[in-house]
C-alpha cells in the first residue's frame, strides 16, 4: 500500500488560523518556511494520519478535521511513527521523529470539546527536518 500526503497546513504565527497549501518548502535544521515554528530547535514539522483522525472521531463521536488539529502534514493512511529517531522520507525530504505530538488545549476550541482526549495516542509526531526540499500534496511517503 502506498501512503501519500493528503493535506498540508501552515500558520504564519502562533494562534493564527491554519491555512491549507498544496506544497511547503522546508529547510534542514529550521523547518517549514513561513510557518510559526520555523527556526525552532526541534519542532520543525508535525505529521498526522487520516486513519488516526478517523479513530479519534470515533472515540469523540464527532468529526476531527485535519485542518483543525494544528498539524502540518496529514497522511492519507497508516500510523505515524512516534519513536524518537524513526525516519520518514516525504518526496525528497527526510524527517526524524523527535517526540509524539501531544494534543493541546487549543484543540478543545479549534476542534471542539473532547478533542484533546480523543487525540490521545492518535496525534502523530513532531519531526525535525534532516534534508531541505519541498513536500507536496500527493507525495509518496517512505521509511515507515
Amino acid at each position: 500500500m502506498t501512503i501519500r500526503v493528503a493535506a498540508l497546513h501552515v500558520a504564519p504565527e502562533r494562534k493564527a488560523p491554519m491555512v491549507a497549501v498544496d506544497h511547503i518548502d522546508v529547510e534542514a535544521g529550521k523547518g517549514v518556511v513561513g510557518d510559526r515554528y520555523f527556526g525552532t530547535r526541534h519542532r520543525h514539522v508535525s505529521v498526522q494520519s487520516l486513519e488516526e483522525l478517523a479513530e479519534a472521531a470515533a472515540a469523540r463521536g464527532a468529526p476531527v478535521p485535519a485542518s483543525d488539529t494544528r498539524r502540518t502534514v496529514t497522511l492519507d493512511a497508516g500510523r505515524v511513527p512516534t519513536t524518537p529517531g524513526d525516519r520518514l522520507t516525504i518526496g525528497d525530504v527526510e524527517l526524524e521523529v523527535v517526540r509524539r505530538a501531544a494534543p493541546c488545549r487549543v484543540m478543545e476550541t479549534s476542534v471542539g470539546p473532547g478533542a484533546a482526549r480523543a487525540m490521545h495516542d492518535r496525534g502523530g509526531a513532531v519531526f525535525r527536518v534532516l534534508t531541505s526540499g519541498t513536500i507536496s500534496v500527493g507525495d509518496e511517503v517512505a521509511g515507515r
